[in-house]
């Protein structure tokens, strides 16, 4: 068979092709090549009567292979719709027997097939729609017909997954097996064969739904209502309509319309981008593949407070118990009521019962003694934000906690070599840098300090992913990765502020653009005195700098933020919207007075194209610098901890979208401004040299230097 991807075997008059590409069996060209191989040699030998087709290892198929899009092998016959035309036309009745993932253009292809047969907890799903596409190999026209409009519709622009029992009793599957999959699948295509029943396509079903024009107005109406900025939800629905207004073949044909618009959009190209970023941030370059992980049985968590509270959350709901520990029973037994408190959402909507919060609950060792951690096999501490602070804790770790377990830190911009350093074993000390709210935000930052051990990073690898959260790994540098560019983000937001912009206009101008939220609600949000603390703790550091900012004199007023009721925006009581304040322009133009600043009229255009460019820009110095392995892991990160739009992909992949020439150019105007800081404005190295070359800043490896 091709390349070995799939294997052939004659099993007395049953042909069965197992497909063996793992991790899932996706369906790349060399696989697709198999497959139609198997069933051509087949048919022609008259000794075989049916065909089965099987995968090994993790299920039948996840689908297409994502890699391949763009590539030659995409455009490379075999096309996956010729596979399924393949399969369908075989003269000899072909059986998918499906265990595990069932996915995408795998999914397609079981369709393709003219019996199916299901083991216990096989799952089916056509997601392409969260890569803004639609199915485009026969999905939308296939499904309808054996599992009716609406459970069709449902899935594919869901693009949910759906145990396959849920669909029992349909004509998607014609048996369900609990024991061997392939002796079923034999048995099963030998009872056709003696039964007679021939290959069974389910093209050549039809479709019968009265006033189902009625029914697709009313799902477009609801697909658009949701779709926001994605077009994809919109074209699945015309895609299934499809299916009831045309014969197959015309059905067929709109689908792949569709679908060829949808891959030229720049939502797809965005989400496809993600995709791959996320699934490349977990790949540690220096770290070999197969380098042990530590065990991780029970973790210490220092501190009960909000993160403290959500770190421990996101591992009692991945089932590892916690010893949590704080400095009084006071604080203790708040932060255990908070942690029950977070959970009554999840009890009123029903996805979590009382009997399963005690559960979880019950994995909660609460202490007040640094004794109870002897056993732990990893200790996070998430405590001030205080380097004196954190040398008294990680002194005492060093002490009580076993050798062999991993210590670390959940600092935001600390220098984690300098916290190592606090103990005789740097090489099992580690940041963990996780987002508030830590039980729900994806982002985790892990923070590689000069001595961190291999196996302490595969062992952070596998916790995040055992905790559902998506990993970047990071070098150390004020700010690691996410808080260094918000930092230029915000100082790029703070100079529009200074030359006449405020900042209601700053905020809706880059939400508009598509951030969750501007950078001045975003700062009332954390709080301003956590930033003119940083900005106190620099000037000590670096006297020689103006480190001074407007959001000062507003601490200096009192202003802290929502926490406050007043920051850049005053609030009202119990409510989180942000009411632009006169007192707050007062104060900013006082600033600019003392700064010799002349206010000018500013654009929402300049708006945008400041800050985000200062994130690409200082996104490129992280890259070059080695803080971020590969530029799509900054991406991931502004993705995911920053409210950066998914559907434009990420700061380092817009610039690819605008250009990087176009970026350097904006960059060098900027810096050649009176009053700009041309350390600041002048285009990243690696920026300046990848557009000249017209490369992709967003595809650039650290490897690559």
């Amino acid at each position: 068979m091709s390349a070995n991807k799939a294997s052939f075997e004659s099993k007395d008059g049953i042909a069965v092709i197992q497909f063996d590409n793992p991790p899932v069996n996706s369906l790349g060209l060399e696989l697709r090549q198999a497959i139609v191989d198997g069933i051509e040699r087949a048919n022609a030998d008259p000794s075989i009567h049916a065909i089965v087709l099987i995968g090994a290892g993790a299920g039948f198929s996840g689908g297409a292979d994502i890699g391949e899009f763009g590539s030659s092998k995409a455009s490379t016959q075999p096309h996956l719709i010729t596979v399924i035309s393949t399969v369908e036309a075989s003269a000899k009745p072909v059986i998918a027997a499906i265990s595990g993932v069932c996915m995408g253009g795998g999914l397609e292809l079981a369709l393709g097939c003219h019996y199916r047969i299901a083991a216990a907890g096989a799952k089916i799903a056509l997601p392409e729609v969260k890569l803004g596409l639609l199915p485009g190999a026969g999905g939308t026209q296939r499904l309808p017909r054996l599992i009716g409009a609406e459970a069709a519709l449902n899935m594919i622009v869901s693009g949910a997954t759906v145990p396959a029992e849920k669909l029992r009793g349909t004509p998607l599957f014609d048996a369900f097996v609990e024991g061997d999959l392939l002796d079923s699948a034999i048995a099963l295509a030998r009872r056709v064969i003696a039964e007679k029943r021939g290959p069974r396509r389910v093209r050549d079903l039809q479709v019968n739904m009265p006033n189902h024009e009625a029914f697709f107005q009313f799902a477009r109406n609801s697909a658009k209502a949701v779709a926001g900025r994605y077009p994809a939800p919109l074209a699945c629905v015309d895609a299934v309509a499809a299916a009831f207004d045309r014969p197959f073949d015309a059905g067929v044909k709109r689908e792949r319309e569709l679908f060829t618009t949808l891959m030229l959009s720049p939502e797809s190209a965005a989400l496809r981008h993600v995709f791959k970023a996320e699934r490349a941030a977990s790949h540690i370059l220096d770290v070999p593949s197969g380098t042990p992980a530590r065990p991780v049985r029970q973790v210490g968590i220092i501190g009960a407070g909000t993160m403290g509270g959500g770190i421990s959350m996101s591992f009692i709901n991945a089932g590892i118990p916690v010893v949590l520990l704080e400095m009084s029973q006071e604080a203790l037994d708040k932060g255990l009521a908070t942690i029950r408190r977070n959970y009554g959402g999840a009890l009123k909507k029903g996805s979590l019962t009382e009997a399963a919060l005690e559960q979880r609950l019950g994995l909660i060792t609460p202490t007040l003694d640094y004794a109870r951690f002897k056993d732990v096999d990893l200790v996070i501490e998430a405590v001030f934000e205080s380097m004196e602070v954190k040398r008294q804790v990680f002194q005492k770790l060093d002490q009580v906690v076993r050798q062999g377990a991993i210590l670390a830190s959940n600092t935001s911009a600390l220098n984690l070599d300098e916290i190592a350093n606090f103990t005789k074993r740097p090489e099992s000390v580690i940041g963990l840098h996780f987002f508030s709210p830590a039980n729900v935000m994806r982002l985790l930052e892990i923070v590689r300090g000069a001595k961190t051990a291999n196996d302490v990073l595969a062992t952070a690898m596998q916790l995040a992913k055992k905790t559902g959260k998506v990993a970047v790994i990071s070098g150390v540098c004020e700010g690691f990765i996410g808080n260094r560019m918000v930092a230029r983000y915000g100082a790029a937001a703070h100079d529009l502020i200074m030359a006449g912009a405020l900042p209601e206009q700053v905020d809706k101008a880059l939400e508009d653009f598509g951030m969750a939220m501007g950078p001045f609600r975003m700062g009332d949000l954390a709080g301003l005195d956590i930033g003119s603390a940083a900005r106190k703790r620099r000037a000590e550091e670096s006297p020689d700098k103006d480190w001074s900012n407007v959001a000062d004199d507003l601490c200096q007023a009192g202003r802290l933020g929502q926490k406050t009721g007043a920051g850049f925006y005053r609030y009202e009581a119990g409510s989180r919207t942000a009411i632009p304040d006169p007192a707050v322009t007062l104060i900013i133009e006082k600033y600019r007075k003392q700064k010799g600043i002349t206010a000018r009229k500013i654009s929402n255009v300049e708006i945008v194209e400041r800050c985000i460019y200062a994130l690409i820009n200082e996104g490129a110095r992280i890259v070059e610098d080695g803080i971020a392995q590969r530029s799509s892991d900054i991406d991931v990160v502004y993705l995911n901890g920053y409210g950066f739009p998914v559907w434009r992909g990420g700061p380092m992949f817009y610039a690819d979208q605008v250009g990087l020439s176009e970026v350097a150019r904006s960059l060098r105007q900027i810096a050649a401004q009176p009053q700009a800081d041309k350390s600041f404005w002048t285009p990243a190295p690696l920026l300046a040299r990848l557009a000249q070359e017209g490369k992709q800043l967003s595809e650039y490896k650290g490897s690559e230097k």
